[in-house]
């Protein structure tokens, strides 16, 4: 058994191994096209973060820490559209955001939702990076240089960004520019997204499954803090044996389910009881995160605004265990389906309906007014 190992690494065992180790008899039965993309550091060379975003980044991230753990009495705010699929939409949603955060500084901690990502259901849009030109044409490569540079752009506006991991290969390309992530409730349960969270360099939120269950996103709280072994890719595009060292910062995501939603303050006091249990500890002694949209809404804007203030109004009276909340915003309100960028409505989401900027603008006043309120008490 001593003499068992893997295969060389060189040159010759490699050309050996393209010449003889594969047979297409076997493999690819079910591909038509493999397309090369350029390793991770070829992305950042080409768009490198400045300094001055570099210190937005590692800053927000400390302040989303000390927020979640209890340091800070100010309220985690997670805002913006669903999906991003036009970048000068994206730049001129963060511009106003910003303006916004800069008022709202002391009571609110406010993260811009940049997501190029979106599990489906079925099948549909899958995002920027996967069809950055909305027609079915899936130039990945323009997609993630897309990415990158609507990370830059928004950065440029003094907004940090949270977004949400779906591929386990895309971190390696953004997650320089990303303050928080989420796990969604599709992949809560999943242990390669576990594994990815526990190497993460900034806080991540695990949302309750999508039939309301809360062990799971908990147990992944709980996983994610250890460290844990597994296969990926280095910034050099070359597989590697990744070894994590934990994540302390993952936390729970209230989303509603298939069967309701889970905003109210029982569902809040049970899910609470759910972490204590499940061993979670960092954020989860704390409190959670409450995602307006999705289950806790119906997919509905105008509900969901609703929603924002239901929760604005119990934190103003007193409410513990809240430390966050997300919203699905955009310019336009409601939603429209996918169509190339010269056939859609500006700053109109093609994914989940979305709260309209005028609403959001007051939503966010509200929720500051109900971080005084909280501090009075």
């Amino acid at each position: 058994m001593a003499d068992l190992r893997g295969p060389d690494n060189s040159v010759d065992e490699q050309r050996r191994l393209g010449e003889q180790g594969v047979f297409p008899e076997t493999v690819d039965i079910n591909i038509r096209q493999l397309d090369p993309i350029p390793a991770p550091r070829a992305f950042i060379k080409e768009l490198p973060l400045s300094q001055k975003q570099i210190d937005l980044v590692l800053r927000s991230r400390q302040e989303i820490r000390d927020v979640l753990n209890g340091r800070d009495d100010r309220l985690l705010v997670i805002v913006g559209p669903c999906s991003i699929h036009d970048p000068k939409a994206a730049k001129d949603y963060a511009r106003r955001l910003a303006e916004v955060s800069a008022e709202l500084y002391d009571r609110l901690v406010i993260v811009m939702r940049v997501y190029f990502e979106k599990p489906r259901t079925t099948i549909g849009w899958k995002g920027l990076i996967n069809d950055p030109d909305l027609d079915g044409t899936f130039n990945i490569r323009k997609g993630m240089w897309l990415a990158r540079k609507v990370l830059s752009d928004v950065l440029n506006e003094g907004v940090p960004i949270a977004t949400e991991w779906l591929d386990p290969i895309t971190p390696q390309y953004i997650c320089d520019a990303i303050s928080w992530g989420a796990i969604g409730a599709r992949n809560t349960e999943s242990q390669v997204h576990r594994e990815l969270a526990s190497g993460l360099s900034m806080p991540v939120g695990f949302k309750n499954a999508t039939d309301g269950s809360i062990k799971p996103a908990a147990d992944s709280c709980y996983a994610a803090a250890f460290e844990h072994h597994f296969l990926s890719i280095n910034l050099d595009g070359r597989v590697i044996a990744a070894e994590t060292k934990g994540n302390p910062d993952c936390h729970l995501v209230l989303r509603g389910s298939s069967h309701g939603p889970n905003y109210d303050a029982q569902s809040v006091r049970e899910a609470l009881a759910a972490l204590k249990a499940s061993k979670a500890s960092g954020p989860s002694d704390h409190g959670l995160v409450i995602d307006a949209a999705h289950g806790n809404c119906g997919k509905n804007e105008v509900r969901e605004a609703e929603v924002v203030e239901e929760i604005a109004a119990r934190l103003a009276a007193g409410e513990q265990g809240v430390t966050g909340i997300m919203m699905e915003s955009f310019i336009e309100a409601g939603n429209q389906k996918p169509a190339p960028l010269d056939q859609l409505v500006y700053g109109k989401s093609i994914t989940d309906a979305c709260v309209p900027w005028d609403r959001t603008n007051e939503l966010l006043h509200t929720l500051a007014a109900a971080v005084d309120a909280r501090r009075a008490l």
